[in-house]
């Protein structure tokens, strides 16, 4: 990869991420417009944080705006949350399988993305107890 450009709402949080090849900070609860130009990625990311968008659909949308024609957007999520963080319709029904089809309800509605992908990615061995997957 060329770059690897983040965006979130903890500037200093994105200034640590050594990944990074430059950061735009923003909230998209506040906005839920992402600070980037239309099909300027070929990947798209979200880390363990669409369980606390209060506008998730508008935000997919955004995803598939500045994603490049057949380009994939990848969100990943545990089961793990600050419960009184997240928004309602993930608190409803706390099980792993509610919420790979709100996660697939979000990219299905967006058009445009493809059919949405289900992926367990939970690591194995002993003291794992937190499962991981991945909606593509």
């Amino acid at each position: 990869m060329s770059s690897i450009v983040g965006t979130g709402i903890s500037p200093t949080e994105l200034a640590c991420n050594d990944q990074l090849s430059k950061f735009v900070p923003a909230d998209l609860n506040v906005k839920p417009t992402l600070p980037f130009a239309d099909a300027s990625f070929d990947y798209v990311t979200c880390v363990v944080s669409f369980d606390y968008l209060t506008q998730p659909l508008a935000v997919m949308k955004e995803v598939q705006r500045v994603l490049r024609p057949g380009g994939t957007v990848i969100i990943s999520q545990s089961n793990r949350c600050f419960y009184t963080k997240a928004v309602g319709v993930w608190t409803r029904d706390m099980s792993d399988p509610a919420h790979l089809r709100v996660l697939s309800t979000y990219v299905h509605f967006a058009g445009q993305l493809g059919t949405p992908l289900v992926l367990e990615i939970t690591p194995k061995g002993p003291g794992v107890n937190d499962p991981m997957y991945i909606v593509q």
